[in-house]
């Protein structure tokens, strides 16, 4: 969602695939090699996908809060993946300086595609694709609330206590526009 949309109350993820969507298929190559599909996927969990670029600083900003995510609930039935608009060299420098030890697929290669199916105008933009294939949430831009959102879900699947996503100290802004 554009800062415009916000303050003017346009429509939420006007351009993003819509939660309540079925989630376009994800096939692409891992960074660490390999393929990833999304298909296969869901046969274990929900998925968390989150799009970005390594040079937007809003997707700086927000791959350690994913990260956070992704040590609380990677590898237990939940999978999270950053899907990257960028090559291969960039991507990597990206996720070493970054500290992301989730898996990381690149679109760069396949001409955006899978960009385009989920119709990405910004980034970073979050979906949640719940295990039946259905996005519960679309996040475009940093929303604190969604990120919570999206925490609260995944606590939900593990039925395990709400770890902190946020800690004291944190520079956490409500809204940061991508």
């Amino acid at each position: 969602m554009t800062w415009l949309n916000r303050l003017f109350g346009g429509p939420k993820d006007m351009a993003a695939v819509p939660a309540g969507t079925k989630a376009p298929e994800i096939n692409l190559p891992a960074l660490s090699g390999g393929t990833f599909s999304l298909q296969d996927a869901l046969k274990q969990g929900p998925v968390l996908a989150a799009f970005y670029k390594v040079s937007c600083p809003v997707c700086q900003y927000t791959f350690p809060f994913i990260e956070r995510l992704h040590k609380a609930y990677g590898g237990k039935k939940i999978t999270i993946v950053g899907i990257s608009q960028d090559n291969q060299r960039d991507t990597a420098a990206f996720v070493k300086e970054y500290g992301v030890t989730f898996r990381n697929l690149l679109d760069d290669p396949n001409g955006y595609a899978v960009s385009n199916a989920y119709g990405l105008t910004n980034v970073p933009t979050l979906f949640l694709i719940g295990q039946d294939g259905q996005i519960e949430i679309t996040s475009v831009g940093w929303v604190k609330q969604e990120v919570e959102e999206v925490n609260r879900k995944l606590a939900a699947t593990q039925q395990t206590p709400l770890p902190p996503i946020f800690q004291p100290g944190d520079d956490v802004r409500d809204f940061r526009a991508g």
